[in-house]
């Protein structure tokens, strides 16, 4: 029982995975070693920026929009190949359409999470 009563309240350790991902996100041209298109680098060092911003956010002040942002910015990852059209080559679009999926997950477990919640109870997160 004590398994899904972690799934039910909002977490520190989801802050701490969503700023995982956003380093993660940021490094992954070279971690898929595909730097060679200057477009896809700096959409995914942006992204992952935001999504590690966002994090720090959550983990400090907690409030329901930073989960609809990251789930936008999930979304927009995953779409990413197809927009700037590297969706069928590399190894690269399997990491963004991972970690895309990762981030929009967590945000979406979040942002159930604190739905019901007060905005006293939102700003009491992580004291």
């Amino acid at each position: 029982m004590s398994g899904i009563r972690f799934f039910k309240i909002h977490g520190s350790w989801e802050d701490w995975v969503s700023m995982l991902l956003g380093v993660v996100i940021g490094l992954s041209p070279w971690l898929a070693d595909q730097q060679d298109h200057q477009a896809v680098m700096w959409n995914a060092i942006l992204v992952g920026a935001c999504v590690l911003v966002l994090a720090q956010l959550e983990y400090v002040s907690l409030q329901r929009w930073e989960e609809g942002c990251e789930i936008v910015l999930g979304l927009w990852l995953v779409a990413s190949p197809f927009t700037f059209g590297y969706a069928n080559a590399g190894t690269l679009r399997y990491w963004h359409f991972v970690l895309g999926a990762a981030v929009v997950v967590l945000a979406v477990l979040e942002l159930w999470q604190d739905w019901k919640l007060s905005d006293k109870e939102l700003a009491e997160h992580g004291r």
